[in-house]
């Protein structure tokens, strides 16, 4: 019971909650350790049997402990083994908040509505041949039309990360050097890590991919650049036009840059607030370009189109004749109803207003609390703190989850941060702001001193 009470000095829920959560971090409480009682502990810590149940509430919600009922409270063991690495990292958080702002999904209210497309959907799932084109020509008329540069070819897989994976497979081999936003989308990470592929990780700010950085690591012959143009996830930062044209400058004038190729991976389409922007406008045939859907129009679509050279394209979709030999049609004729139909277009505008408004919202009201932040663009928000864990349990405490910066950074010693979905913040933003300031805090505050920047 000592190691509960030793250094413990504030006995509100929050403070125990993230005095436990250091104690199983460094592990002093190893998996699997049973907990003492509720009022085994209260007892000892002359509380309430409340502030225990609020302490160890908090502690659940963030997946650190969990309780087997009447077998009592326990350290939580590992995630699934069958998610990647960092998804293990992120996992074990499934009770009940107030507010749940770790996920990074679009909210469901501002998903267009698929009634109208569905109805319109033939009765029968009918495809001519099995070797019939991938792409229905009515989709590729519509893609063709919105892509951001004059793509020599372009074809449906399934989903954003598919394609960057097809990608990876047809322009990488073991060994290879692949060039990563840090911080960065951490299932890149956990796909890089599992191809075998040296990840160099590269420094972001408000406008991407720093130059100076992309410049040190392109002599480094990499094969591959993975790049976010817009609402990078988890930043939120989008490159302007002048920021992607220095970078296509550096891929065209390094020697040792030659034959890098340049994944781009545009998960928020319209739901971003800056303009379309893409390598390719500069490197047509050194760029594949990934446009989701899944984010405009629904996650469980599992619908991305992927565009670039002719000979990477028609390689993506021999490999996948091999496997799922094509997206279905039926989810395609869906897509391309969604995308011209003049509700569903309206939705989406709609949604990317309400988004870019609830993102202004939360910068405004962490700026009142002494916290500045830039405008991000699209769903999150990226925030330093000085402990990761200790603001985790001090905002599930508060009833809020938010994910770790851990996953996503490509290197570990890059500081402690949090993300923030705020897409998924409809209200309350000044009790949400004045609990992330509180939560980026030192444990002993300096009343005096200003919240932490951005970096």
């Amino acid at each position: 019971m000592q190691i509960f009470i030793h250094g413990l000095e504030d006995r509100t829920p929050a403070a125990i909650a993230a005095h436990v959560g250091r104690l199983i971090s460094s592990g002093r409480l190893p998996e699997g350790e049973r907990l003492p009682t509720v009022r085994q502990l209260a007892s000892a810590l002359a509380v309430s049997p409340a502030t225990i149940s609020h302490a160890w509430q908090a502690l659940a919600s963030v997946g650190l402990i969990v309780s087997r009922g009447r077998s009592g409270t326990f350290v939580l063991g590992t995630a699934p083994r069958w998610l990647p690495a960092r998804s293990r990292s992120m996992a074990g958080q499934s009770s009940e908040v107030r507010l749940d702002l770790s996920r990074g999904t679009p909210d469901p209210l501002l998903l267009p509505s698929l009634g109208p497309a569905l109805s319109r959907l033939q009765e029968h799932a009918v495809t001519p041949s099995y070797l019939a084109l991938p792409v229905i020509p009515e989709l590729l008329a519509v893609l063709e039309h919105t892509w951001p540069y004059r793509a020599e070819a372009i074809t449906v897989v399934d989903g954003a990360l598919d394609a960057v994976s097809r990608s990876l497979d047809q322009i990488t081999r073991f060994g290879d050097r692949v060039i990563v936003e840090n911080p960065g989308f951490p299932p890149f990470f956990d796909l890089l890590d599992q191809l075998g592929i040296e990840r160099l990780p590269v420094a972001i700010d408000e406008h991407g991919i720093v130059p100076a950085d992309f410049q040190a690591a392109l002599r480094r012959s990499p094969a591959a650049v993975i790049l976010q143009p817009r609402a990078q996830n988890p930043t939120g930062a989008s490159m302007p036009t002048a920021r992607a044209a220095e970078l296509a400058r550096l891929l065209r004038t390094i020697p040792q840059a030659s034959e890098t190729i340049v994944i781009e991976d545009d998960h928020s389409g319209e739901i971003s607030i800056a303009p379309d922007v893409s390598l390719g406008s500069w490197l047509p045939d050194r760029v594949l370009h990934v446009r989701s859907y899944s984010k405009t129009h629904g996650p469980d679509l599992r619908i991305a189109a992927v565009g670039g050279p002719g000979e990477l394209i028609d390689a993506i979709v021999a490999r996948r004749m091999l496997g799922p030999g094509w997206t279905s049609r039926m989810l395609q004729g869906i897509l391309h109803d969604l995308l011209t139909a003049g509700d569903s277009m309206a939705q989406v505008s709609e949604a990317r207003r309400i988004y870019f408004a609830r993102q202004r919202a939360l910068r405004l009201a962490l700026a009142e609390c002494g916290m500045e932040a830039p405008q991000a663009d699209g769903m999150n928000a990226w925030l330093p703190v000085h402990d990761e864990r200790e603001a985790l349990v001090r905002l599930a405490a508060a009833g809020i989850r938010v994910a770790g910066g851990s996953p996503f950074l490509a290197d570990e010693h890059s500081g402690e941060f949090i993300r923030v979905t705020a897409a998924a913040l409809p209200t309350d933003f000044d009790f949400v702001a004045a609990a992330l300031v509180q939560a980026a805090l030192p444990p002993v505050r300096n009343t005096q001193a200003p919240g932490p920047r951005w970096a």
